[in-house]
């Protein structure tokens, strides 16, 4: 009939499919204001100056030059070097000084206070106990005899709280330092090896006259001043 139009061909819808298959078409351009291009210098940067020595400042283009913290002074110089030229020279150690410890055999009473206070247990102790008849007594008295003193100066922190707790004044500190030994079993130092060092013990410091008397002036002083003892 005249009237009814006719289908499309079919070249419509292959047209459609091969626009399918292919990738999708890109957005228009969102209209907006022109964007100014990158601008690139023609020269290059100029490099930083290094400076060749510590003291001369860093110098950067474009900014003032601050001069940067230098090497702190050094102090001025010691009159005489504290350092001595030992073994040819023998150094002066302070009176105080913790070399070597001594023994007073005499002093002792071998009451084992040094060996129990002794945080290395370097300190041996030996002895016994001897009858002295007291004339006049009807009983004897009972003391203690000394038959073994020895420190173990490869143990020995020197830390003097055996001289320090002695309550008879039995050790005391030198400032000798020079017994060292190729075998570790010669500083077991015994009795007699102790004693010795008792010639290089300094005298003990003068009392100051301003300061407090010592316990034994005032215990002295209080027995001199009771009634009835001349």
């Amino acid at each position: 009939m005249s009237g009814v139009p006719e289908p499309e061909s079919a070249a419509a819808p292959a047209a459609g499919a091969s626009a399918a298959g292919s990738s999708p078409a890109e957005p228009p351009p969102v209209p907006g204001p022109p964007t100014e291009p990158l601008s690139v210098p023609s020269s290059p940067a100029e490099p930083l100056s290094v400076p060749s020595s510590p003291a001369e400042p860093l110098s950067v283009p474009g900014s003032p030059a601050q001069p940067l913290p230098g090497p702190p002074a050094e102090p001025p110089p010691v009159p005489g070097s504290p350092t001595a030229s030992y073994p040819d020279a023998t150094p002066e150690l302070p009176p105080r000084s913790r070399g070597v410890i001594a023994l007073l055999a005499e002093n002792c009473t071998v009451c084992m206070l040094c060996a129990r206070e002794c945080p290395d247990w370097c300190i041996y102790i030996e002895g016994h106990k001897e009858t002295v008849p007291v004339p006049g007594s009807g009983r004897p008295r009972q003391r203690n005899v000394l038959d073994r003193f020895a420190i173990d100066f490869s143990l020995c922190m020197y830390c003097g709280i055996c001289v320090e707790v002695c309550p008879f004044d039995a050790l005391f500190w030198s400032p000798q330092f020079e017994y060292a030994e190729y075998d570790i079993r010669e500083l077991l130092h015994e009795q007699d090896r102790l004693g010795q060092w008792l010639a290089t013990v300094p005298p003990p410091p003068a009392h100051d006259p301003n300061g407090e008397p010592s316990r034994e002036e005032v215990t002295a002083r209080r027995a001199a001043t009771r009634p009835g003892i001349r």
